[in-house]
């Protein structure tokens, strides 16, 4: 089966989790410190706190920043149900804004704009498919209202640019993102007192960590505000500075597999769009395709599937789904639901090769004419 997302791991991986195991260390110690340092330096960013998974990066992003009961947070419908769920987990209301176009399916700052009120505290952009938002009209929005801008950077790992638009952000190394360690995030922040709260919560609100007390000669230690167990540790710590070393490169190669797709389906399947124009600044997490409209996307995924190619969906409506869609107030979301009804996610990632890619757009134009969508011009 050729998958849509799938690790690279190997003996470099193997090794890293065997010096940790040998140095008798395993919880958040040194290679922590030494993986946020890294990725920070790696992306432009003064700092950076590494945390269990993003989810737990954007609910310390919204704790620390103050955002609570009776404040709504504005959120795009067409993301992971983490990114609203984080909200919820503050107290918060979130408010679900349509994006802009089935062309760039990210959250529309116009239509965010319609949405503001005195309660609207904060907004979260979120990368999808890695492809950055528009910093200028978010920032200006943000000024305007008084809004804490948070980036949902969970899709765009190792691209110029994700941490530099809000005032913070969140990043994923889930098994599935451009880089992994299994579980786990990061959270960067302009402010560095929102950063070091966020470095406290993640840690039950101690003042010293455990490597810490031991490395200082003194169990003392104070709790000086709720926290959590948000902590990355050791192992996943070396898995990522591994994984990080390699980024550049499995994402340059995301993107030549990107182009290749997007050249061979105008050709076979044009009758088929793909988001992002091919200049926009992208990681290329995933390869999303919107299908003719009146096409049944099951038949094609049942295609695909028998000739050993998964495909899968990015994502379907968070307020479609049974915890949201009984919630007051959610107002229409009708490109959000169009882009959600026609849009297949392909494979797309570094174990690939470019005879794969050409695979799945041949079988995809084979499902396509079944169908009686316009077979290519010649």
């Amino acid at each position: 089966m050729l998958l849509v997302s799938e690790p690279v791991l190997g003996a470099e991986e193997k090794s890293a989790l065997s010096d940790v195991v040998e140095s008798g260390w395993i919880t958040m110690g040194p290679r922590v410190r030494a993986f946020e340092e890294a990725f920070a330096a790696a992306h432009g960013l003064p700092d950076c706190v590494a945390v269990s998974s993003c989810t737990a990066a954007l609910h310390l992003i919204l704790l620390a920043a103050g955002i609570g009961p009776g404040d709504e947070v504005l959120v795009p419908s067409l993301t992971f149900a983490a990114t609203a769920n984080s909200v919820l987990y503050v107290g918060a209301k979130p408010v679900f804004v349509d994006i802009e176009s089935l062309d760039v399916p990210l959250i529309s700052p116009a239509r965010a704009e319609e949405l503001c009120n005195e309660r609207t505290k904060a907004v979260i952009l979120v990368h999808y498919a890695g492809a950055l938002a528009d910093a200028a009209p978010w920032r200006a929005l943000a000024e305007r209202y008084g809004l804490l801008l948070v980036e949902d950077s969970a899709h765009a790992v190792g691209v110029e640019g994700p941490g530099t638009i809000g005032d913070a952000a969140a990043f994923s190394f889930y098994g599935n993102k451009n880089m992994t360690t299994g579980e786990g995030g990061v959270v960067t922040a302009r402010d560095p007192a929102l950063l070091e709260r966020v470095r406290l919560m993640r840690g039950h609100g101690m003042t010293s960590g455990t490597f810490a007390r031991l490395n200082s000669r003194t169990p003392h230690y104070d709790v000086t505000m709720l926290g959590f167990n948000y902590r990355m540790d050791e192992l996943r710590a070396a898995v990522g500075l591994v994984q990080l070393g390699h980024l550049p490169a499995w994402n340059a190669t995301r993107r030549a597999f990107g182009r290749l797709y997007r050249r061979l389906i105008a050709n076979a399947c044009p009758d088929v769009r793909v988001p992002f124009s091919d200049e926009h600044a992208c990681s290329h997490h995933i390869m999303p395709a919107i299908l003719p409209a009146g096409v049944d996307r099951d038949r094609v995924i049942e295609r695909l599937r028998d000739a050993g190619i998964q495909t899968t969906i990015h994502y379907p409506p968070v307020h479609s789904l049974t915890l949201y869609r009984e919630r007051p107030d959610i107002g229409p979301l009708p490109v959000t639901e169009e882009f959600a009804s026609r849009e297949l996610t392909l494979p797309l990632h570094p174990r690939m090769t470019p005879a794969d890619v050409e695979h799945v757009v041949e079988v995809l134009a084979a499902a396509l004419r079944d169908q009686g969508a316009h077979p290519p011009q010649t």
